[in-house]
């Protein structure tokens, strides 16, 4: 009989800001019906054939300053839960690969958010040229000469590595620069090259996708003089409703991820075009989202999976 537990792949606790924190308050919500154990992927094993995680059964609280507690420590074999959350900040490296193919033993097993395969076959960044009509003129690349034609033709261009997050590495470039752009390809390899879209100083949109459905969004309105829309650069969250024709693209790109095994994900529009962000590895929100509009989508989250 599998024990009532879901398993939290993230980061450690300490290092969360339990005010905008999706793994926490997805979390926080089903710890009156499971226990949750937290554990950090590098404490991820495979020994005698087994799936195994060192780590801790926690309490989350909100209204306490420390707002997490550490019950106990143990090593846990992942297939005595029911459900396992991938939660984890990228960088989408090696290891991170290394956990999705760890996790793939046991998949049939215990439910996992979401499915290693699909996280590991769907490039955040990548996976967006099915969508490229929906989406400003964008180039992937590491060829300095096309690189340099795209900057010569928009004139303001966005440059972005393909597997960061959270705005880490992200520049506006007004002309071509060959020091620049060639120390970026030396440490990312390919990369994203974007026209650049004015309107992001009114913000952007972030859409939540629970289980190939279209469940809220919110606004993120950069700081002054930023171009960055990401909380953690200090972007604001504003309550926000979607286009008609943001709703279209982001009921299609819902379908299109829950027939690739994929539960939980974010994606971005600025302008109501697309940005190339389907964000599958961790995405976050759901609290902010919660504090502007009252609704709790960490209960449809779990509605949806029947925990």
């Amino acid at each position: 009989m599998t024990n009532k537990i879901v398993a939290v792949q993230g980061n450690h606790p300490s290092t969360l800001n339990p005010v905008t924190d999706t793994s926490v308050f997805l979390a926080n919500e089903i710890q009156n019906k499971y226990k949750i154990f937290y554990y950090d992927p590098k404490d991820l094993s495979i020994i005698n054939k087994k799936v195994l995680a060192k780590g801790f059964f926690i309490k989350f609280n909100y209204q306490n300053k420390k707002f997490y507690k550490i019950i106990n420590k143990q090593t846990l074999n992942l297939t005595k839960c029911k459900f396992i959350l991938i939660r984890q900040d990228p960088p989408f490296n090696l290891e991170y690969i290394s956990t999705t193919y760890i996790l793939d033993f046991i998949k049939n097993k215990v439910k996992i958010i979401n499915n290693p395969t699909s996280i590991r076959n769907i490039s955040e960044k990548l996976y967006s040229t099915k969508y490229l009509k929906y989406m400003p003129d964008t180039l992937f690349s590491q060829d300095i000469n096309e690189i340099k034609n795209f900057i010569k033709k928009h004139k303001k261009v966005i440059i972005k590595p393909i597997h960061s997050y959270s705005g880490n590495d992200i520049h506006l470039l007004n002309k071509f620069n060959s020091k620049l752009i060639n120390k970026f390809i030396k440490k990312h390899d390919h990369i994203m090259c974007q026209k650049f879209l004015p309107k992001i100083n009114k913000g952007d949109k972030r859409v939540f996708i629970i289980n190939g459905k279209v469940c809220g969004a919110i606004s993120r309105v950069p700081k002054k003089g930023s171009y960055l829309s990401n909380m953690s650069k200090g972007a604001k969250p504003i309550n926000i409703n979607l286009t008609k024709q943001e709703n279209k693209i982001s009921k299609l790109i819902a379908k299109d991820l829950k027939k690739e095994n994929i539960y939980f994900a974010g994606i971005d529009f600025i302008d109501q075009k697309l940005n190339g962000d389907i964000n599958v590895t961790s995405p976050t929100g759901l609290k902010t989202f919660f504090d502007l509009s009252g609704i709790n989508l960490a209960k449809t989250f779990w509605k949806e999976l029947k925990a």
